[in-house]
């Protein structure tokens, strides 16, 4: 049995052990709990969602055009009798929410398809094409959604956009090609007041334009509508000068999209445009529609039709005064990981001999196409 004086002799080096250990431990847990350089760094990328899109094709004109010239009327998908790179497009985005309201979105571009997008910008393509869009975002802790954004985005105008992955068909429409701008630099704020209801307001440099070309600004409202289940209303209005160096006459736009989704096998969509514009003491007016439906035999296989109809009566946007008709029939098959494989036949045809073939002009063509896209998201 140990003495007192033994057992207190050694509780000492005992005692002076387990004060050692607990204040060692103390600076170790604080600094477990306090957030490191690193921690915030992971913490961004968490946050942040990372996607993208990689869009080649082959384009054949039956008109025989010289083998990698421009096939008329197309947009991005226009080089006859090639393999061609349409878009690569790397995205950074991260929604403005409750939790952490400021967010942003960068998509990064580089292709023929961005050269063309940004081909008439008054800054010069060479400063902003690998930008398509670049905003910043605010949620405003009041009310329900009202939402702003600054910066360079994407236009609100049209049922098809930029990126294939996101349209029925591959190749673009006529209403999507020479009806609508692309994107806009400015500023907009947008308002959900109801689950059925979004509306939205932008101010903006104008119709393709990074740098203003007159001193004037552009204004657009948009009215998002579901009035019913698996229907929705799309509206939208711009008006403002867009032409150089002219505050005089003004251009008018009115867009309407409506989609209907019968079920997940079926679904049908109308796109309707009306431009006006004033130039050299008159007007120019330009209009027109588009019909289009989806067919989902499968998961995985899918037939898109499309039928427009283009007026472009003073050729304010083609370059003729005409009156232009396309037929497009799509067949789709989607992969797992998101590839999609589009097989197309478009047939475009005018009441003009607006199209050539051997050097003799005629009023229409044919073309066959066939479009890879690959799209990915980290939040997928």
């Amino acid at each position: 049995m140990l003495s007192t004086r033994t057992a207190r002799t050694l509780a000492w080096p005992i005692l002076a052990a387990v004060v050692l250990a607990v204040c060692s431990a103390v600076p170790a847990a604080a600094q477990a709990t306090q957030p490191s350089s690193d921690d915030g760094f992971l913490n961004f990328f968490r946050k942040t969602e990372v996607a993208g899109t990689f869009d080649t094709y082959f384009h054949y004109n039956f008109n025989e055009p010289v083998t990698g010239s421009k096939t008329p009327l197309r947009n991005f998908d226009f080089d006859h009798n090639q393999f061609s790179l349409a878009l690569a497009e790397l995205v950074l985005s991260k929604p403005s929410t409750d939790e952490d309201r400021v967010g942003f979105r960068f998509d990064f571009d580089y292709g023929p398809v961005t050269d063309w997008v940004h081909g008439a910008d008054p800054e010069g393509a060479e400063v902003i094409k690998h930008l398509q869009q670049a905003y910043l975002s605010y949620l405003a802790p009041t009310g329900t959604g009202l939402s702003f954004d600054i910066g360079k985005f994407v236009t609100q105008h049209g049922a098809e956009v930029i990126e294939a992955k996101d349209n029925w068909n591959y190749s673009r429409s006529l209403l999507f090609s020479w009806a609508i701008p692309y994107y806009h630099m400015g500023f907009r704020v947008g308002y959900s007041p109801a689950d059925a209801l979004t509306l939205l307001a932008s101010v903006s440099n104008g119709w393709n334009n990074v740098r203003d070309n007159n001193s004037q600004k552009t204004y657009g409202l948009q009215a998002i509508v579901a009035p019913a289940p698996g229907v929705s209303i799309i509206q939208n209005y711009m008006v403002g000068p867009e032409q150089t160096d002219n505050t005089d006459d003004i251009r008018h736009l009115a867009d309407t999209t409506v989609t209907y989704t019968v079920n997940d096998r079926f679904a049908v969509m109308g796109n309707y445009d009306y431009g006006r514009d004033g130039i050299a003491g008159g007007a120019v007016s330009w209009q027109g529609i588009g019909l289009y439906a989806k067919a989902q035999a499968t998961p995985t296989f899918a037939v898109i039709p499309r039928w427009e109809y283009y007026n472009d009566e003073d050729g304010f946007t083609t370059g003729a005064a005409q009156n232009l008709q396309e037929f497009t029939l799509t067949a789709e098959v989607k992969h797992s990981q998101g590839l999609i494989m589009r097989v197309e036949y478009r047939r475009d045809w005018s009441d003009v001999d607006f199209f050539t073939k051997n050097g003799v002009a005629r009023d229409n063509q044919n073309t066959f196409s066939v479009g890879f896209v690959y799209a990915f998201s980290t939040r997928q």
